[in-house]
């Protein structure tokens, strides 16, 4: 009995060890830049910026997989090196009391934000149909090549990236907070790479969530008629 016991809480430390740290997640820098990480069951991304005088640094992300205390992570894209785009990386993983560790060469320590929990957007999404302006008939894109726009959230954070990994390509990003309810979808923009003027903007879109599908419409942050379909990555 005692052996089963042991057995037993041996299974569920292990489990515990192997949960994604799910989320988004802070780390302030001594540069008084902010960097934050978002977290999903597969994926993860980083973006480093300074909401104060709408800098935009750098962000990175792709795939992750857990085994254990040990999260293996391989770049999709970095906008600061590409050289670092397809090499796997494993960190050892700690979480206790709304701090998250990773540590690899060296130990990055995160503050929580947010947790997924009771949040029906968060996850990795990325966009498979489009209207061309916001009105015509919707069209497949990204079916073919390694081209994509994702876009990842938590409980209250959002990013998105057009990338190419196949040729180690980073065409841009933004991100920051969200709300989602009562059929209004609301970002507040906090970072834009390719143009820090948006940075404040709040923008409002018509959505709905079906099967994995979530059909998103309004207006882009130029001011575009928008209507897509974005599907979660599973």
């Amino acid at each position: 009995m005692k052996k089963i016991l042991v057995f037993a809480l041996t299974m569920l430390s292990s489990f515990a060890m192997a949960q994604v740290p799910i989320g988004a997640w802070k780390s302030q820098e001594p540069t008084g830049s902010t960097s934050m990480l978002i977290v999903t069951e597969n994926y993860m991304s980083i973006a480093s910026y300074s909401l104060g005088n709408k800098y935009f640094e750098r962000a990175e992300g792709g795939p992750i997989k857990m085994q254990g205390d040990k999260m293996t992570y391989t770049p999709e894209f970095n906008s600061a090196d590409t050289a670092k785009i397809g090499i796997p990386i494993e960190f050892t993983v700690s979480k206790k009391e709304g701090i998250l560790t990773l540590r690899f060469e060296e130990a990055m320590v995160w503050m929580k934000v947010d947790e997924a929990e009771n949040a029906p957007m968060a996850g990795a999404w990325h966009i498979t149909e489009r209207s061309a302006n916001g009105t015509d008939p919707m069209v497949k894109i990204h079916q073919q090549g390694t081209r994509k726009t994702l876009k990842l959230l938590s409980g209250t954070r959002f990013q998105w990236f057009a990338i190419d990994p196949g040729v180690k390509g980073f065409y841009a990003t933004g991100g920051g907070t969200y709300t989602a309810k009562d059929g209004k979808y609301t970002e507040n923009i906090q970072f834009f790479s390719k143009d820090n003027n948006r940075v404040g903007a709040t923008l409002s879109f018509g959505w709905k969530l079906e099967d994995g599908r979530w059909d998103h419409s309004g207006k882009s942050s130029d001011g575009k008629p928008i209507h897509e379909v974005w599907e979660k990555i599973k």
